[in-house]
């Protein structure tokens, strides 16, 4: 009985002496409210103006804006065949950059063929390191570059850490996924500041924002390249050139796609080509943008939710994309 009495006791003197706090505590509450409120209101007016507001209105002609020609890297797969191909649907001329001389031709063939417009290829291997830029700078002198797409990547077989990963392969990786971009701007920006007037891409996978063990040295790269473009458009703002970081999440490998039948909702991993479809529409709006609304979405959505369903969803979606 006594014991009781104590408790209670207890409880009454607990719930006086959080009285006298209520009011501050309900202003507390009130202010996160109104903050969580007004992030939310932010992040649907982003989607809106970022993603549905272009569809509006008429694109601006690319060749006008930027520049007669478009350079992409790694222009014979995946994302950058299919915004190659989108910038050729809108008129611009596209030189093809790869390692693979049979597919740079055969894709060059097909684009001018479909679009009328006309193209170019260079065969380049970015693992060799310095020596591969001779035959670019030799192709490009007389080009006039508007949009520089740097698309190109270098994939691990299978999730390797550094201590596993060959020398060989850690230099190509840092060949291929940091000092291509960095190189290639270099050769471009200078034409682009004379005109002033160019745009750049740089893509780099959402794996920047988080770490992804093991894959220790891919996870870094594209950490540089989203930073590079970050520090790249401040220091071109000035000269008329646009810079873009163009960070998608998972988008499907195959170009046409054979979805699982328990995947319900295949917009949210899209195809190559309806990705760079979207992603085109961004150039120029955003200097930041994963470039896609249902990735903006899921971003937004992140921002909600706890780390372990996040990564959750991650896994479902990347094996949805396979």
């Amino acid at each position: 009985m006594a014991a009781v009495d104590s408790f209670h006791l207890l409880y009454r003197q607990v719930a006086w002496s959080c009285q006298s706090h209520m009011e501050f505590l309900a202003v507390v509450g009130a202010l996160y409210t109104a903050g969580k409120g007004l992030k939310l209101i932010c992040q649907s007016y982003n989607l809106i103006r970022l993603h549905i507001t272009p569809l509006l209105f008429s694109r601006t002609n690319l060749g006008r804006q930027y520049g007669a020609w478009a350079v992409v890297t790694g222009a014979t797969s995946g994302i950058a065949q299919a915004y190659a191909e989108e910038l050729a649907r809108c008129g611009m001329n596209v030189v093809l950059v790869d390692n693979n001389r049979e597919k740079l031709q055969k894709m060059s063939d097909s684009i001018t063929a479909t679009h009328g417009v006309n193209t170019s290829f260079i065969e380049v291997d970015f693992c060799k390191g310095h020596e591969a830029y001779r035959p670019i700078k030799d192709a490009l002198r007389h080009v006039e570059v508007g949009i520089l797409v740097n698309c190109v990547g270098n994939f691990l077989e299978y999730p390797q850490s550094v201590i596993e990963c060959p020398e060989e392969q850690l230099w190509k990786i840092i060949h291929v996924s940091v000092s291509a971009a960095t190189i290639m701007a270099k050769i471009v920006v200078p034409g682009m500041a004379q005109r002033r007037r160019g745009a750049i891409v740089n893509v780099s996978f959402r794996s920047c924002c988080k770490p992804n063990f093991p894959m220790t040295m891919y996870t870094p790269c594209q950490l540089y390249m989203d930073g590079f473009t970050k520090e790249l458009q401040s220091e071109l703002s000035s000269k008329g050139i646009f810079v873009q970081s163009l960070t998608p999440l998972c988008v499907a490998k195959e170009r046409t796609l054979h979805y699982r039948p328990s995947f319900r909702f295949p917009f949210l991993v899209p195809s190559p080509e309806v990705y760079a479809r979207h992603a085109v529409q961004m150039l120029g709006v955003s200097h930041r943008t994963t470039g896609y609304w249902a990735h903006s979405m899921q971003l937004a959505a992140a921002c909600w939710l706890p780390d372990f369903i996040c990564q959750l969803m991650g896994r479902f979606l990347h094996t949805a994309s396979e």
